[in-house]
């Protein structure tokens, strides 16, 4: 069973999305983590925009990547370049990956615009956790 990481800054939109995906892809074949360097909780607009594509997250918790420094992950992948910077050394044969989503939860306008930027980047997200399982999990 892989452990695997997903970090941002504040683990409230992005790595909360993609913790979702991840998890909905990986199926039993990965247990899968999400936190930031902060914690700003889980952000309402995230939980709505994964439930209009029937993903559960309501249940998560924002956590510290404090939290996690004794579990021995296989990957860890950051989702922002703050947290890319930040992110602290995990011991062991850890597999690290990055990539720069934009902030959906820094959107302006209309709550419909914001939450169309959330779908956006939602739909990156997915793409992103659905390649990657297949890549590193072959499922």
């Amino acid at each position: 069973m892989k452990n695997i990481l997903v970090l941002c800054t504040g683990n409230s939109c992005r790595s909360q999305i993609a913790e979702g995906y991840l998890r909905h892809y990986a199926g039993e074949k990965a247990n899968i983590y999400s936190a930031g360097i902060e914690t700003h909780g889980v952000n309402p607009r995230a939980i709505k925009v994964m439930a209009g594509d029937h993903i559960d997250i309501s249940k998560h918790t924002s956590n510290n990547v404090n939290e996690y420094l004794d579990i021995p992950f296989d990957y860890v992948i950051t989702v922002c370049d703050n947290a890319n910077e930040a992110c602290p050394y995990f011991p062991g044969n850890v597999e690290r990956f990055h990539f720069n989503f934009p902030d959906p939860a820094k959107a302006k306008g209309t709550e419909e615009e914001i939450m169309e930027e959330f779908r956006r980047v939602r739909e990156m997200i997915k793409v992103y956790s659905a390649e990657f399982i297949q890549k590193h999990l072959g499922k």
